[in-house]
């Protein structure tokens, strides 16, 4: 096993040890696909262009395609089928619907393609014949330990506001408002939903689809219920800047904390700012190079990616991003998260 080192988080890879020696002319005629959830969301900006670099390094034919708009399975589907029509060896999709597009991948999989999650498992996630990710429970632990060590003996007495995702509650937004739990010290009841805890700190959970808007919507509909409000979990950034506006609005950013996910250029300008006090940042160009890698090796030698050791799925690495760090708590300063942003 070789050990590979990402901006500070450490991860085993195995099984991928030959496609660094790939060339060009080894993967001549080898077709692959890459399937985002949108084609305007910076994230699925930078893992195409990931995705796009590697493919014209090592040769690989890539056809890319996107969702009308996240949540949109149906443009997957027909995406999935357009891929095998046209022979690809290959797919990586970050799935709208982790359950919905189930069918379609083991039909593609049954069809001798192999199939590559990325950032979001599938559900199950064995579905897929492995996920290229964040460690997304990870992430979420990292904001929720940052925050209870930064709240310190007020943490005990917080108002916590949870901005999720969406109301079917896909495995990226549940393992980011699990994690974010457990690292702040609350009882998860089920790990596989979120909702269903009864700790009093809780003010409520709202969702936002990972916008600005809806970040802002959300915001005021837990002040609505709670004007005390002190601590803020975001699925993402957008959702995070979303609640910050409504805050401002409000006269209420004084005093509260938000941290989020993702590790954009915006993002970790917004921490700089104090917009956000602290991003776990992911690498969404990583995620979309081995991926491709991955195809490469399979169509020469049938050898599927194995996952990181002691996870169900191939760990690409995340680092806390904070202007503030608190003791305990690994964390990397902004200008180093500016080096390695995305977006």
């Amino acid at each position: 096993m070789r050990k590979f080192k990402t901006g500070g988080a450490g991860f085993v890879a195995v099984g991928l040890l030959a496609m660094a020696a790939s060339g060009p002319a080894m993967a001549e005629g080898v077709k692959a696909c890459l399937i985002t959830k949108t084609d305007s969301n910076p994230y699925f900006v930078k893992m195409k262009e990931g995705a796009k670099a590697e493919a014209k390094k090592l040769g690989v034919s890539l056809k890319t395609y996107a969702g009308k708009y996240d949540g949109d399975n149906e443009s997957q589907v027909s995406a999935i089928e357009a891929c095998m029509a046209d022979g690809a060896k290959g797919i990586l999709i970050t799935a709208s619907s982790t359950k919905a597009i189930v069918p379609t991948v083991e039909k593609a999989r049954k069809a001798g393609l192999l199939v590559i999650a990325l950032d979001t498992q599938l559900d199950p996630a064995s579905a897929a014949d492995m996920t290229f990710a964040t460690d997304n429970f990870h992430a979420g632990e990292l904001d929720g330990q940052w925050a209870k060590a930064k709240l310190g003996d007020k943490a005990k007495d917080a108002k916590i506001a949870f901005l999720d995702l969406a109301v079917s509650q896909p495995t990226v937004g549940v393992k980011r408002d699990q994690g974010f739990m457990k690292g702040f010290g609350i009882d998860i009841k089920n790990p596989d939903k979120w909702g269903d805890e009864d700790d009093p700190r809780i003010v409520g959970h709202d969702v936002t689809g990972g916008s600005i808007q809806g970040g802002q919507k959300a915001m005021e509909n837990l002040l609505a219920k709670n004007p005390n409000i002190n601590l803020v979990y975001a699925i993402n950034e957008p959702a995070a800047a979303g609640a910050y506006q409504t805050l401002k609005s409000f006269g209420k950013t004084k005093g509260v904390t938000i941290v989020a996910i993702d590790g954009s250029c915006q993002g970790v300008k917004n921490v700089g700012k104090g917009v956000i006090s602290a991003t776990a940042q992911q690498y969404p160009l990583r995620m979309a190079a081995l991926g491709i890698k991955a195809i490469v090796e399979y169509a020469k030698t049938g050898e599927k990616p194995k996952a990181t050791e002691g996870k169900d799925f191939f760990d690409t690495g995340v680092n806390l991003v904070t202007a503030d760090p608190q003791k305990g708590v690994d964390s990397i300063p902004v200008k180093k998260g500016e080096a390695m942003c995305w977006g």
